[in-house]
């Protein structure tokens, strides 16, 4: 499933190519799974709505979209288009003329002559409409973003919790857009062992765990994410940060600190790679 940076990835590629630009017509597909509003919503309501920006949202793509005018308070944000790309979920900006993929479920027509494609092998990704004086503020994720949290707001995440770290960093309440792949990575760059228990770590380890995340994170998105599975940005293309991976997917490879094989060990439901040796 893509993770923050691969999101962020594909958020900033779409939105270099689409903002400002009018929804003219919209094509949606047959299958329920993708579609959090109804189609006919979706189709009614969609064209000549303007998009302002394109932006992530914890594990989510958020489009502020606006009423289309051309004064100054036209460009408020009147509604939002939210796309989760669950697990094998793309979006692609394509010029009309080349055949769309298999597995397209949705695809916008846009004023600049080129149409925004959601494409999902697995159906787990989802689309929803949300006019804004249903979305009051807007969409939201559902916890806290790893990339700006402040050093005391993150050790209180924390506190008290009876969980192993890992599943702690899983956790999308606490929070959002952290997954398997950089979970693992931050966890071994701050060697901590993804078995300790969250709420018995020290303020000095949980900083040291913030600041490897966020340096994870940052350096994830600078590569344009993990293409370990279908992840591609929005023009089609891989990135690069899987050549970076330390532990991830590693299993039985020496360690690059200290040359033991990295571990591997199901945890919270998850694959859980690490070294046994350094990270403690």
């Amino acid at each position: 499933m893509p993770e923050l940076p691969e999101v962020e990835t594909v958020a900033n590629s779409v939105d270099a190519r689409v903002r400002r630009q009018r929804i003219e017509s919209v094509w949606l597909g047959r299958y329920r799974e993708p579609f959090k509003t109804s189609r006919a919503e979706m189709e009614e309501t969609l064209p000549s709505l303007r998009i302002e920006r394109v932006r992530r949202e914890g594990k989510h793509i958020v489009f502020d979209l606006s009423g289309g005018g051309t004064g100054k308070g036209s460009r408020r944000t009147s509604a939002q288009w939210v796309v989760h790309l669950g697990m094998t979920g793309r979006l692609l900006v394509s010029a009309p003329e080349i055949p769309a993929p298999k597995h397209t479920h949705a695809a916008l027509s846009l004023s600049g002559g080129s149409e925004l494609r959601f494409v999902d092998a697995r159906r787990f990704g989802r689309l929803g409409f949300y006019p804004m004086e249903k979305a009051g503020d807007g969409f939201r994720g559902p916890g806290r973003e790893p990339l700006t949290i402040s050093e005391n707001d993150f050790v209180a995440l924390f506190r008290g919790r009876k969980l192993s770290i890992k599943a702690a960093l899983l956790n999308q309440r606490l929070l959002h857009g952290v997954g398997n792949i950089y979970a693992d990575e931050s966890l071994f760059r701050a060697g901590i062992r993804p078995t300790r228990m969250a709420g018995r770590l020290s303020r000095t380890r949980l900083l040291q765990l913030r600041s490897s995340l966020q340096e994870v994170l940052r350096q994830a998105i600078a590569l344009g994410g993990s293409s370990v599975s279908d992840y591609v940005d929005a023009n089609g293309a891989e990135g690069f940060f899987q050549f970076e991976h330390r532990v991830y997917m590693r299993t039985g490879q020496p360690c690059i600190v200290c040359g033991k094989p990295v571990r591997r060990i199901v945890l919270a439901g998850r694959g859980t790679h690490y070294c046994g040796h350094c990270q403690t």
